[in-house]
């Protein structure tokens, strides 16, 4: 294993802020859309969970797409980097107009819905799954790649945080009581800030280490190779099941504090409890060091599942400081399994390449592709269950839309919880370290 240090911290920084460029626009999507689209926009529950049907099933293909795109692709600037300057524009125009509020029809708006929401999770894809694609080529130091990978999720976390906390102050300080203009403004910001740090990555960060001969193989080799990269497969499902958990909890977030506590004002509170994922992200460069990169997820996932134990004692006791100590460790663990996914992807791509073939666009596409098809789903189920249990905007709510609401916030994620766990025994990282080194 090469012990040599490649890049310095300017270039590390720069790779970092591209996911907090990402986060800034995908966060409120992940935490706000679903509100937005009932509550604002005047969107039926039921059709936005079509709608995100529809797109997670339009993730698979642009997943795909994207990474196929990214292994094919020859250019001065490499493989993956290009599609920084490529789509930083096209994206931030995009997430702007998914919350522009054209006065249509019912129907007008939900075609507007899908256009724009659509092409934002393409455009999205081709932003975000580079920076997984691209890790492996700066360096082939293993502490290194890891170092890399949590300053990438320390700033992704961060931003989330940051737009957990303050969107919703921003709306109300943008708006002054139009919500629809506050939203618009709130993302405008975010799309401009998140601009400029995709294109400062596009500019410092650069790739190194690459196979040429090994780098455009046919896909019926890269097939072949995916079927036998086991950890691959393991670490994708694990993925899918954190970002489904992710987007059932933070989706669901709101609707518990407007309609079961009725203290909206309680969000941004309640998610800067959330800032203690950051001690999970810095945790991992210790804990992988002394227990490996699976034992420090697996701890994630417990620490995560105690949380989550916790906060259903806070809500069913209504103890809000409880409530807020299980999201506070909640989050500790989420941290340090969100951490360490770009890292174990990164291990994946390399065994790809000890295998002959150095597919990084594929290999990396399943954690985009984990995170729509998370996402999406997420919202689909909180959204379709919101309309079977009768829910109706803006109004009190019926005590089944109560405890569809509780089922939503604590013991759908507390089950995931409990598959991620179980889907991670069968990593077997020892197997795949011999062979990489």
């Amino acid at each position: 294993m090469d012990q040599t240090w490649q890049t310095k911290w300017p270039e590390r920084i720069s790779y970092g802020l591209s996911d907090a460029a990402d986060n800034l626009v995908f966060q409120m999507l992940t935490t706000y859309l679903l509100f937005f689209y009932t509550d604002v926009y005047g969107l039926q529950a039921s059709s936005v969970a079509i709608l995100f049907l529809v797109a997670r099933i339009a993730d698979v293909v642009e997943s795909l797409i994207i990474g196929l795109m990214i292994d094919r692709t020859r250019s001065r600037f490499g493989k993956s980097r290009p599609f920084f300057m490529w789509y930083a524009f096209p994206y931030v125009v995009f997430a702007v107009l998914t919350f522009v509020t054209p006065n249509f029809s019912g129907t007008g708006k939900l075609i507007w819905a899908y256009v724009t929401y659509l092409g934002l999770g393409f455009l999205y894809t081709a932003v975000n799954l580079p920076i997984t694609s691209i890790l492996p080529t700066l360096s082939q130091n293993e502490k290194e790649l890891t170092l890399l990978g949590v300053i990438r999720q320390f700033f992704g976390s961060s931003v989330q945080i940051i737009v957990a906390v303050f969107t919703l102050p921003l709306i109300a300080f943008f708006g002054k009581g139009n919500q629809k203009f506050g939203f618009l403004m709130t993302i405008i910001v975010f799309s401009a800030i998140s601009f400029l740090l995709i294109m400062n990555t596009f500019f410092h960060v650069h790739e190194r280490f690459k196979n040429p001969e090994i780098a455009h193989q046919p896909l019926k080799q890269i097939f072949s190779m995916l079927k036998s990269n086991q950890p691959w497969l393991i670490i994708s499902l694990v993925i899918f099941l954190y970002w489904l958990v992710t987007a059932i909890k933070n989706q669901t977030t709101i609707y518990y504090f407007k309609y079961v506590v009725n203290q909206e004002s309680l969000v941004p509170l309640a998610n800067s409890f959330t800032l203690a994922a950051l001690v999970g992200v810095v945790l991992i460069v210790w804990l992988s060091n002394i227990k490996g990169k699976k034992r420090t997820m697996l701890t994630g996932i417990v620490l995560a599942f105690a949380g989550q134990l916790i906060m259903a004692i806070g809500v069913y006791s209504q103890l809000t400081a409880g409530l807020f100590f299980g999201i506070f460790l909640n989050a500790i663990g989420n941290g340090m399994v969100v951490g360490l996914v770009s890292i174990m992807i990164a291990d994946t791509i390399r065994y790809g390449v000890s295998m002959g073939i150095q597919a990084e666009g594929i290999l990396a596409s399943t954690d985009d592709f984990g995170v729509n098809m998370g996402l999406g789903l997420g919202g689909m189920i909180t959204a379709g269950l919101l309309q079977l249990s009768g829910y109706v905007a803006n109004q009190k709510q019926s005590s089944g839309t109560i405890a569809m609401i509780d089922i939503n916030y604590i013991w759908i994620p507390i089950v995931i919880y409990v598959l991620m766990f179980v889907t991670l025994l069968f990593y077997n990282e020892n197997r795949m370290m011999k062979a990489i080194h």
